[in-house]
């Protein structure tokens, strides 16, 4: 490669070459962490069966602690959702995020708005709870839904955290786009990546439902 050269040009023109020579290279994409709205890191093969890159841009608050944060990596497409997701576990425990996959060597390195973050309350409710190191969590508690969330979830599973993956449980309400996520997905946050092994997402009830 001449100097003039640069990689995305470089991986432009391999990836051209694999497709003309159906030699099935792998996927490329930009992978980091970090806080406010982007971040920026090096181009890396993806694992084999992570066929796509993906970019997201979340706002999270726990205990009333709020804070912003991007992530882009590999995963696997059928794991992948690009869009608006929602979920609100109480009034000071909540998580928004805009996310937009795609399937093209270094395709996540531009970076995606902030998600809208609408807290108006919409007259729907859920059981909710937060259980982390637990399997499972009552939801004895109810979470008032708010902007676009119509559903109720119940997610467990791990949640990658460095070095340690720690098991979890939540409940509480959702976008009706939280509910594509599959058991056995592995799902990032803006923050961390979620290896989910429980995933139900029923209807919010108006007044507020009682936990099973």
């Amino acid at each position: 490669m001449r100097p003039s050269e640069s990689p995305r040009t470089f991986l432009l023109a391999l990836a051209l070459l694999c497709t003309l020579l159906g030699l099935g290279c792998p996927l490329s994409c930009e992978v980091c962490k970090g806080p406010g709205p982007t971040c920026s890191g090096k181009l890396k093969t993806c694992e084999a069966g992570k066929d796509a890159c993906v970019v997201i841009v979340g706002e999270s608050s726990t205990k009333g602690q709020q804070s912003v944060n991007t992530y882009k990596s590999c995963m696997k497409s059928r794991d992948c959702y690009s869009g608006f997701v929602s979920t609100t576990m109480g009034p000071k425990d909540y998580m928004v995020s805009n996310a937009r996959c795609c399937q093209s060597d270094g395709c996540n390195r531009d970076t995606v708005p902030p998600p809208q973050n609408n807290r108006t309350e919409n007259g729907l409710h859920c059981p909710a709870c937060i259980a982390p190191f637990q399997e499972t969590c009552p939801g004895t508690q109810a979470a008032r839904c708010v902007g676009q969330e119509t559903h109720c979830i119940y997610f467990a599973g791990n949640v990658q955290a460095g070095i340690i993956s720690p098991k979890f449980a939540t409940r509480g309400c959702a976008t009706e786009s939280a509910c594509y996520t599959k058991v056995g997905a592995e799902v990032p946050s803006a923050s961390y990546l979620y290896l989910l092994s429980r995933v139900d997402c029923v209807p919010a009830s108006q007044p507020p439902g009682r936990a099973e």
